[in-house]
């Protein structure tokens, strides 16, 4: 077997089951929120080709290396969400600390794969992990909402920032639209019942998000390559730096700080509600089904809030005291999440072999 000239040594092969259980994690991660699904990419060793396989097709390099591992990441994507939603979801919601301490774990990881190719620890590494980790430190606890004005250009730089914010590990491009206050515009654009109410106006918010989506992928994943290609030690001491930074907002022991949002259902008979629609209108569209007193209770507490600020309230968490058994648990399943990243991302080189690699 070959080693691919443009990928680091300690940097595993990216075989067809390796990329196809990358897809099926990827895929996973995206169902899990404050989960990205870079993230996995990342911490499985198959972030570089990746990186150089999103390249080629985006400048319209039709390289078939590049094309069978897309189309095998993107198969093992499709599994996951369609095969693997339900019981993700369940998982997430009724037990959630489980879920976040196993992608703690298989996140933690790809630490071992990472320092492989960025050892020995120096100056310039160390600099590039810490500014890695502070970005996800500001990403988790410092970003603030805000609302922008909807209109094209806007749209266009909405979908470059949403769309890059899926390669790179550790930001989702739904949270990205959250904080520019433009998540019920463009996903409420992406509906069947927006479409068939207004299709051109519909069409005028979907056209340039992903005008603005296919530039951002090309730009992003272009400058990328280039980046890794240049500074080898320093991108990937970078990468390190969010790949830890990216389990700050995944403390297992935390819950919904508002459950009657945190279920999407529940989510959107709240939002409806606010907007003034009624609760047979909201029995049909959304399946819930409200009572008199319930109406009041929501309208009392939820009546003054926007529909980006009811997103939001969705999304945040509270921690709560542990048992010890949840406890226990919960560092056993962590252990059994590095575990399963460290056997299938691989430790060794494209040989093999761990090889320790000089300073420059």
């Amino acid at each position: 077997m070959s080693t691919d000239p443009e990928l680091p040594e300690a940097v595993p092969e990216a075989t067809p089951p390796r990329v196809f259980v990358g897809g099926v994690l990827m895929g996973l991660a995206n169902l899990v929120p404050g989960v990205s699904g870079g993230t996995m990419i990342l911490a499985l060793g198959l972030y570089d080709r990746f990186i150089a396989s999103v390249a080629d097709l985006a400048r319209l390099r039709f390289e078939p290396r590049s094309i069978v591992f897309v189309a095998v990441l993107a198969a093992g994507l499709a599994v996951a969400v369609l095969g693997l939603a339900t019981p993700a979801v369940w998982l997430v919601q009724q037990h959630r600390w489980l879920a976040y301490s196993l992608f703690i774990g298989m996140t933690l990881g790809g630490v071992p794969l990472l320092w492989a190719i960025v050892r020995p620890l120096d100056a310039r590494v160390l600099f590039g992990a810490l500014v890695g980790f502070a970005v996800m430190a500001v990403i988790a606890f410092g970003l603030q909402s805000t609302t922008l004005s909807p209109t094209v250009p806007v749209f266009v730089a909405a979908g470059a920032l949403a769309a890059s914010s899926m390669i790179l590990p550790g930001v989702s491009g739904s949270y990205v639209l959250l904080i520019l206050g433009l998540y019920d515009v463009v996903i409420g654009s992406l509906r069947p019942a927006a479409l068939r109410a207004d299709l051109l106006g519909s069409l005028g918010i979907i056209i340039p998000v992903g005008i603005g989506a296919v530039l951002g992928i090309g730009l992003l994943s272009n400058g990328l390559r280039w980046f890794l290609a240049r500074w080898e030690r320093l991108s990937h001491a970078l990468l390190l730096g969010l790949l830890v930074g990216s389990v700050l907002g995944l403390w297992p022991f935390q819950g919904p700080a508002w459950p009657d949002l945190a279920v999407e259902s529940r989510l959107d008979a709240v939002k409806a509600l606010v907007a003034g629609e009624s609760p047979e209108a909201i029995r049909l569209e959304t399946g819930v089904d409200l009572g008199a007193a319930e109406v009041d209770r929501l309208l009392a507490t939820f009546g003054d809030r926007g529909s980006i600020e009811l997103e939001l309230m969705a999304l945040r968490l509270e921690r709560y005291r542990p048992t010890l058994s949840q406890i226990g648990i919960s560092l056993v399943t962590m252990a059994f999440g590095f575990a399963l990243t460290l056997g299938l991302g691989g430790l060794g080189t494209r040989s093999g072999t761990p090889k320790r690699r000089s300073p420059g």
